[in-house]
């Protein structure tokens, strides 16, 4: 139990239903959804496109996303790949011949084919109730009258508006300026798009005035995309990827996620006894940045586009002992880089359970704080650049080319935590650190035995070209015992991630955590 003494948050419980969310205008619209008679799908779908309007900067319409579904009565969970492909037109050698050597944060090349919507109206037609329609709705209002902006979307919005070009600042910085906390922030014309596509479904995203907009966006930076491009989007059902610790079962998004990352960590972990170790202490923290080391090393080797991916290697209990055995307890080992173009950045995530126990894990993403910061003219629109996850070295399995999914850092998570049933879908924001944070979460909880929200309040801390970028919620001592360990401290200006998650009790009720580092919550009925 938490001190009541010092600030923090409680578990949110409930019974009939439970949303968590980075926002909490997201939250309730989610939670609206259930008490009308949507399920989880629904709500999660409907919570995650209101997201876009409450915090721009992290998804929208132009984005990707990722889900894991376990639906009623069932202990099976599937799992819904929403992530565009490269251009027909993509060339690696065409970008190497111009001297390029790593595809630019804020260029055409870097954005893949938006699969944000083609996955949500696949999504609701398999598994919600309510339809496509009903789903998007409650958000066109928000979208079109307004929301308040809160306070860390207005912090990532003072920080990064810099990534916007001028199209997409006249959209996105009202009077020219990022809005301040309590300021009302709208997209109409992205109101305008959502009516079409609840009228129309997504060929009125993927077809007609919307492509026309995209397109011409990237024509002026000279992308290589075409109306054929983006009529071809579809997104695809996933079977998950698998890792046990100890008695649970980790369930994670297969490539061209990067839910094997966490997984393999956890494998790394395993060999060590870390319930000897304090939780927050520089041991453990020690032993876990080795063990994400090694574990992005194998990403940037291992996962890619599906069809070249690798994953079996990262899930195979002896490569992870092999890996282990090359940690020093005592000493930190040479950086080993995050790969090009996977800088820390974040996302928004939601997860829903209703009253029938289908439980969702969504992750929505542009990548970069406002993506690629390319809008288009008519209906506001923010290109993601999801393509800077690709390389271009020749041969690479991840290399850019056409028709290929790159490397993604969003994951959606889901556990079972106490049987065969999974129990427990989470997420964890923040770029690149998604894996790591997937592995701190289910170590605080299964060998900590930290509950989801103390699992989610904890320090966290990342290693990161090549140094340690540490939290403050950590003892100054222990900063001084890593230092002692060969590691380069850094304070970052910004909180590690978020994360949100919700536990469903043998006993019948919902446990919800919610990330204090966002401005979200939790919350149920």
């Amino acid at each position: 139990m938490r001190d009541f003494h010092l600030p923090g948050r409680s578990p949110v419980w409930a019974e009939n239903g439970m949303v968590a969310t980075s926002h909490p205008i997201a939250a309730q619209v989610a939670l609206d959804m259930l008490k009308s008679g949507g399920n989880a799908t629904d709500a999660a779908l409907a919570g995650a496109i209101a997201l876009g309007v409450c915090e721009p900067a992290m998804c929208g319409l132009a984005g990707d996303c990722f889900a894991l579904i376990k639906p009623a009565g069932q202990d099976e969970v599937i799992g819904y790949n929403g992530s565009g492909r490269a251009p027909a037109g993509a060339d690696a050698q065409t970008l190497r011949d111009r001297g390029i050597t790593q595809i630019g944060l804020q260029s055409a090349e870097a954005v893949t084919l938006p699969g944000a919507v083609a996955a949500f109206a696949a999504m609701s037609g398999c598994w919600g109730r309510k339809g496509l329609d009903a789903v998007i709705a409650p958000a066109i209002s928000y979208f079109e009258a307004g929301v308040p902006v809160h306070a860390r979307a207005a912090f990532d919005w003072k920080r990064d508006q810099g990534a916007l070009d001028p199209v997409g600042a006249r959209h996105f910085l009202p009077g020219g300026k990022a809005p301040s906390v309590g300021d009302r922030f709208a997209l109409p014309g992205q109101a305008a798009l959502l009516r079409r596509i609840a009228a129309e479904g997504p060929r009125a995203f993927y077809e007609g005035e919307a492509a026309e907009d995209m397109l011409a966006a990237l024509k002026r930076y000279g992308g290589c995309h075409t109306a054929e491009d983006f009529h071809a989007v579809a997104g695809e059902r996933t079977t998950p990827v698998e890792g046990r610790y100890g008695d649970a079962r980790l369930l994670e998004h297969p490539p061209n996620g990067q839910g094997a990352t966490a997984i393999l960590i956890l494998n790394i972990l395993a060999q060590f006894d870390l319930e000897a170790l304090a939780p927050f202490g520089a041991a453990r923290a020690h032993l876990e940045a080795e063990a994400v080391k090694l574990g992005y090393d194998a990403r940037n080797h291992f996962l890619s586009d599906a069809r070249q991916a690798d994953p079996e290697r990262m899930l195979d209990m002896d490569y992870a002992r092999t890996l282990a055995a090359r940690i020093d307890p005592r000493r930190a080992q040479p950086a080993l880089t995050i790969p090009e173009g996977q800088p820390h950045r974040d996302t928004v995530y939601i997860t829903v359970v209703d009253r029938d126990r289908m439980a969702v894990s969504l992750i929505y993403s542009v990548f970069h704080s406002f993506g690629s910061g390319i809008g288009t003219e008519k209906f506001g629109l923010l290109l993601h650049n999801r393509g800077c996850g690709f390389t271009l070295t020749p041969g690479h399995r991840n290399e850019y080319g056409a028709g290929k999914r790159p490397l993604h850092t969003i994951i959606p998570g889901m556990l079972a935590s106490t049987g065969a049933s999974p129990d427990l879908p989470f997420g964890v924001m923040g770029g690149a650190y998604q894996a790591a944070g997937h592995a701190r979460f289910v170590t605080n909880l299964m060998t900590y035995g930290l509950t989801p929200q103390e699992a989610i309040d904890a320090p966290r801390s990342f290693p990161q070209d090549g140094r340690l970028t540490i939290e403050r919620g950590y003892a100054p001592g222990v900063l001084d015992e890593l230092e002692a360990m060969g590691h380069q401290i850094e304070i970052p200006e910004v909180p590690i991630g978020g994360a949100q998650a919700i536990r469903i009790h043998p006993h019948g009720m919902l446990e919800a955590g919610s990330d204090p580092r966002k401005d979200g919550c939790a919350v149920g009925y």
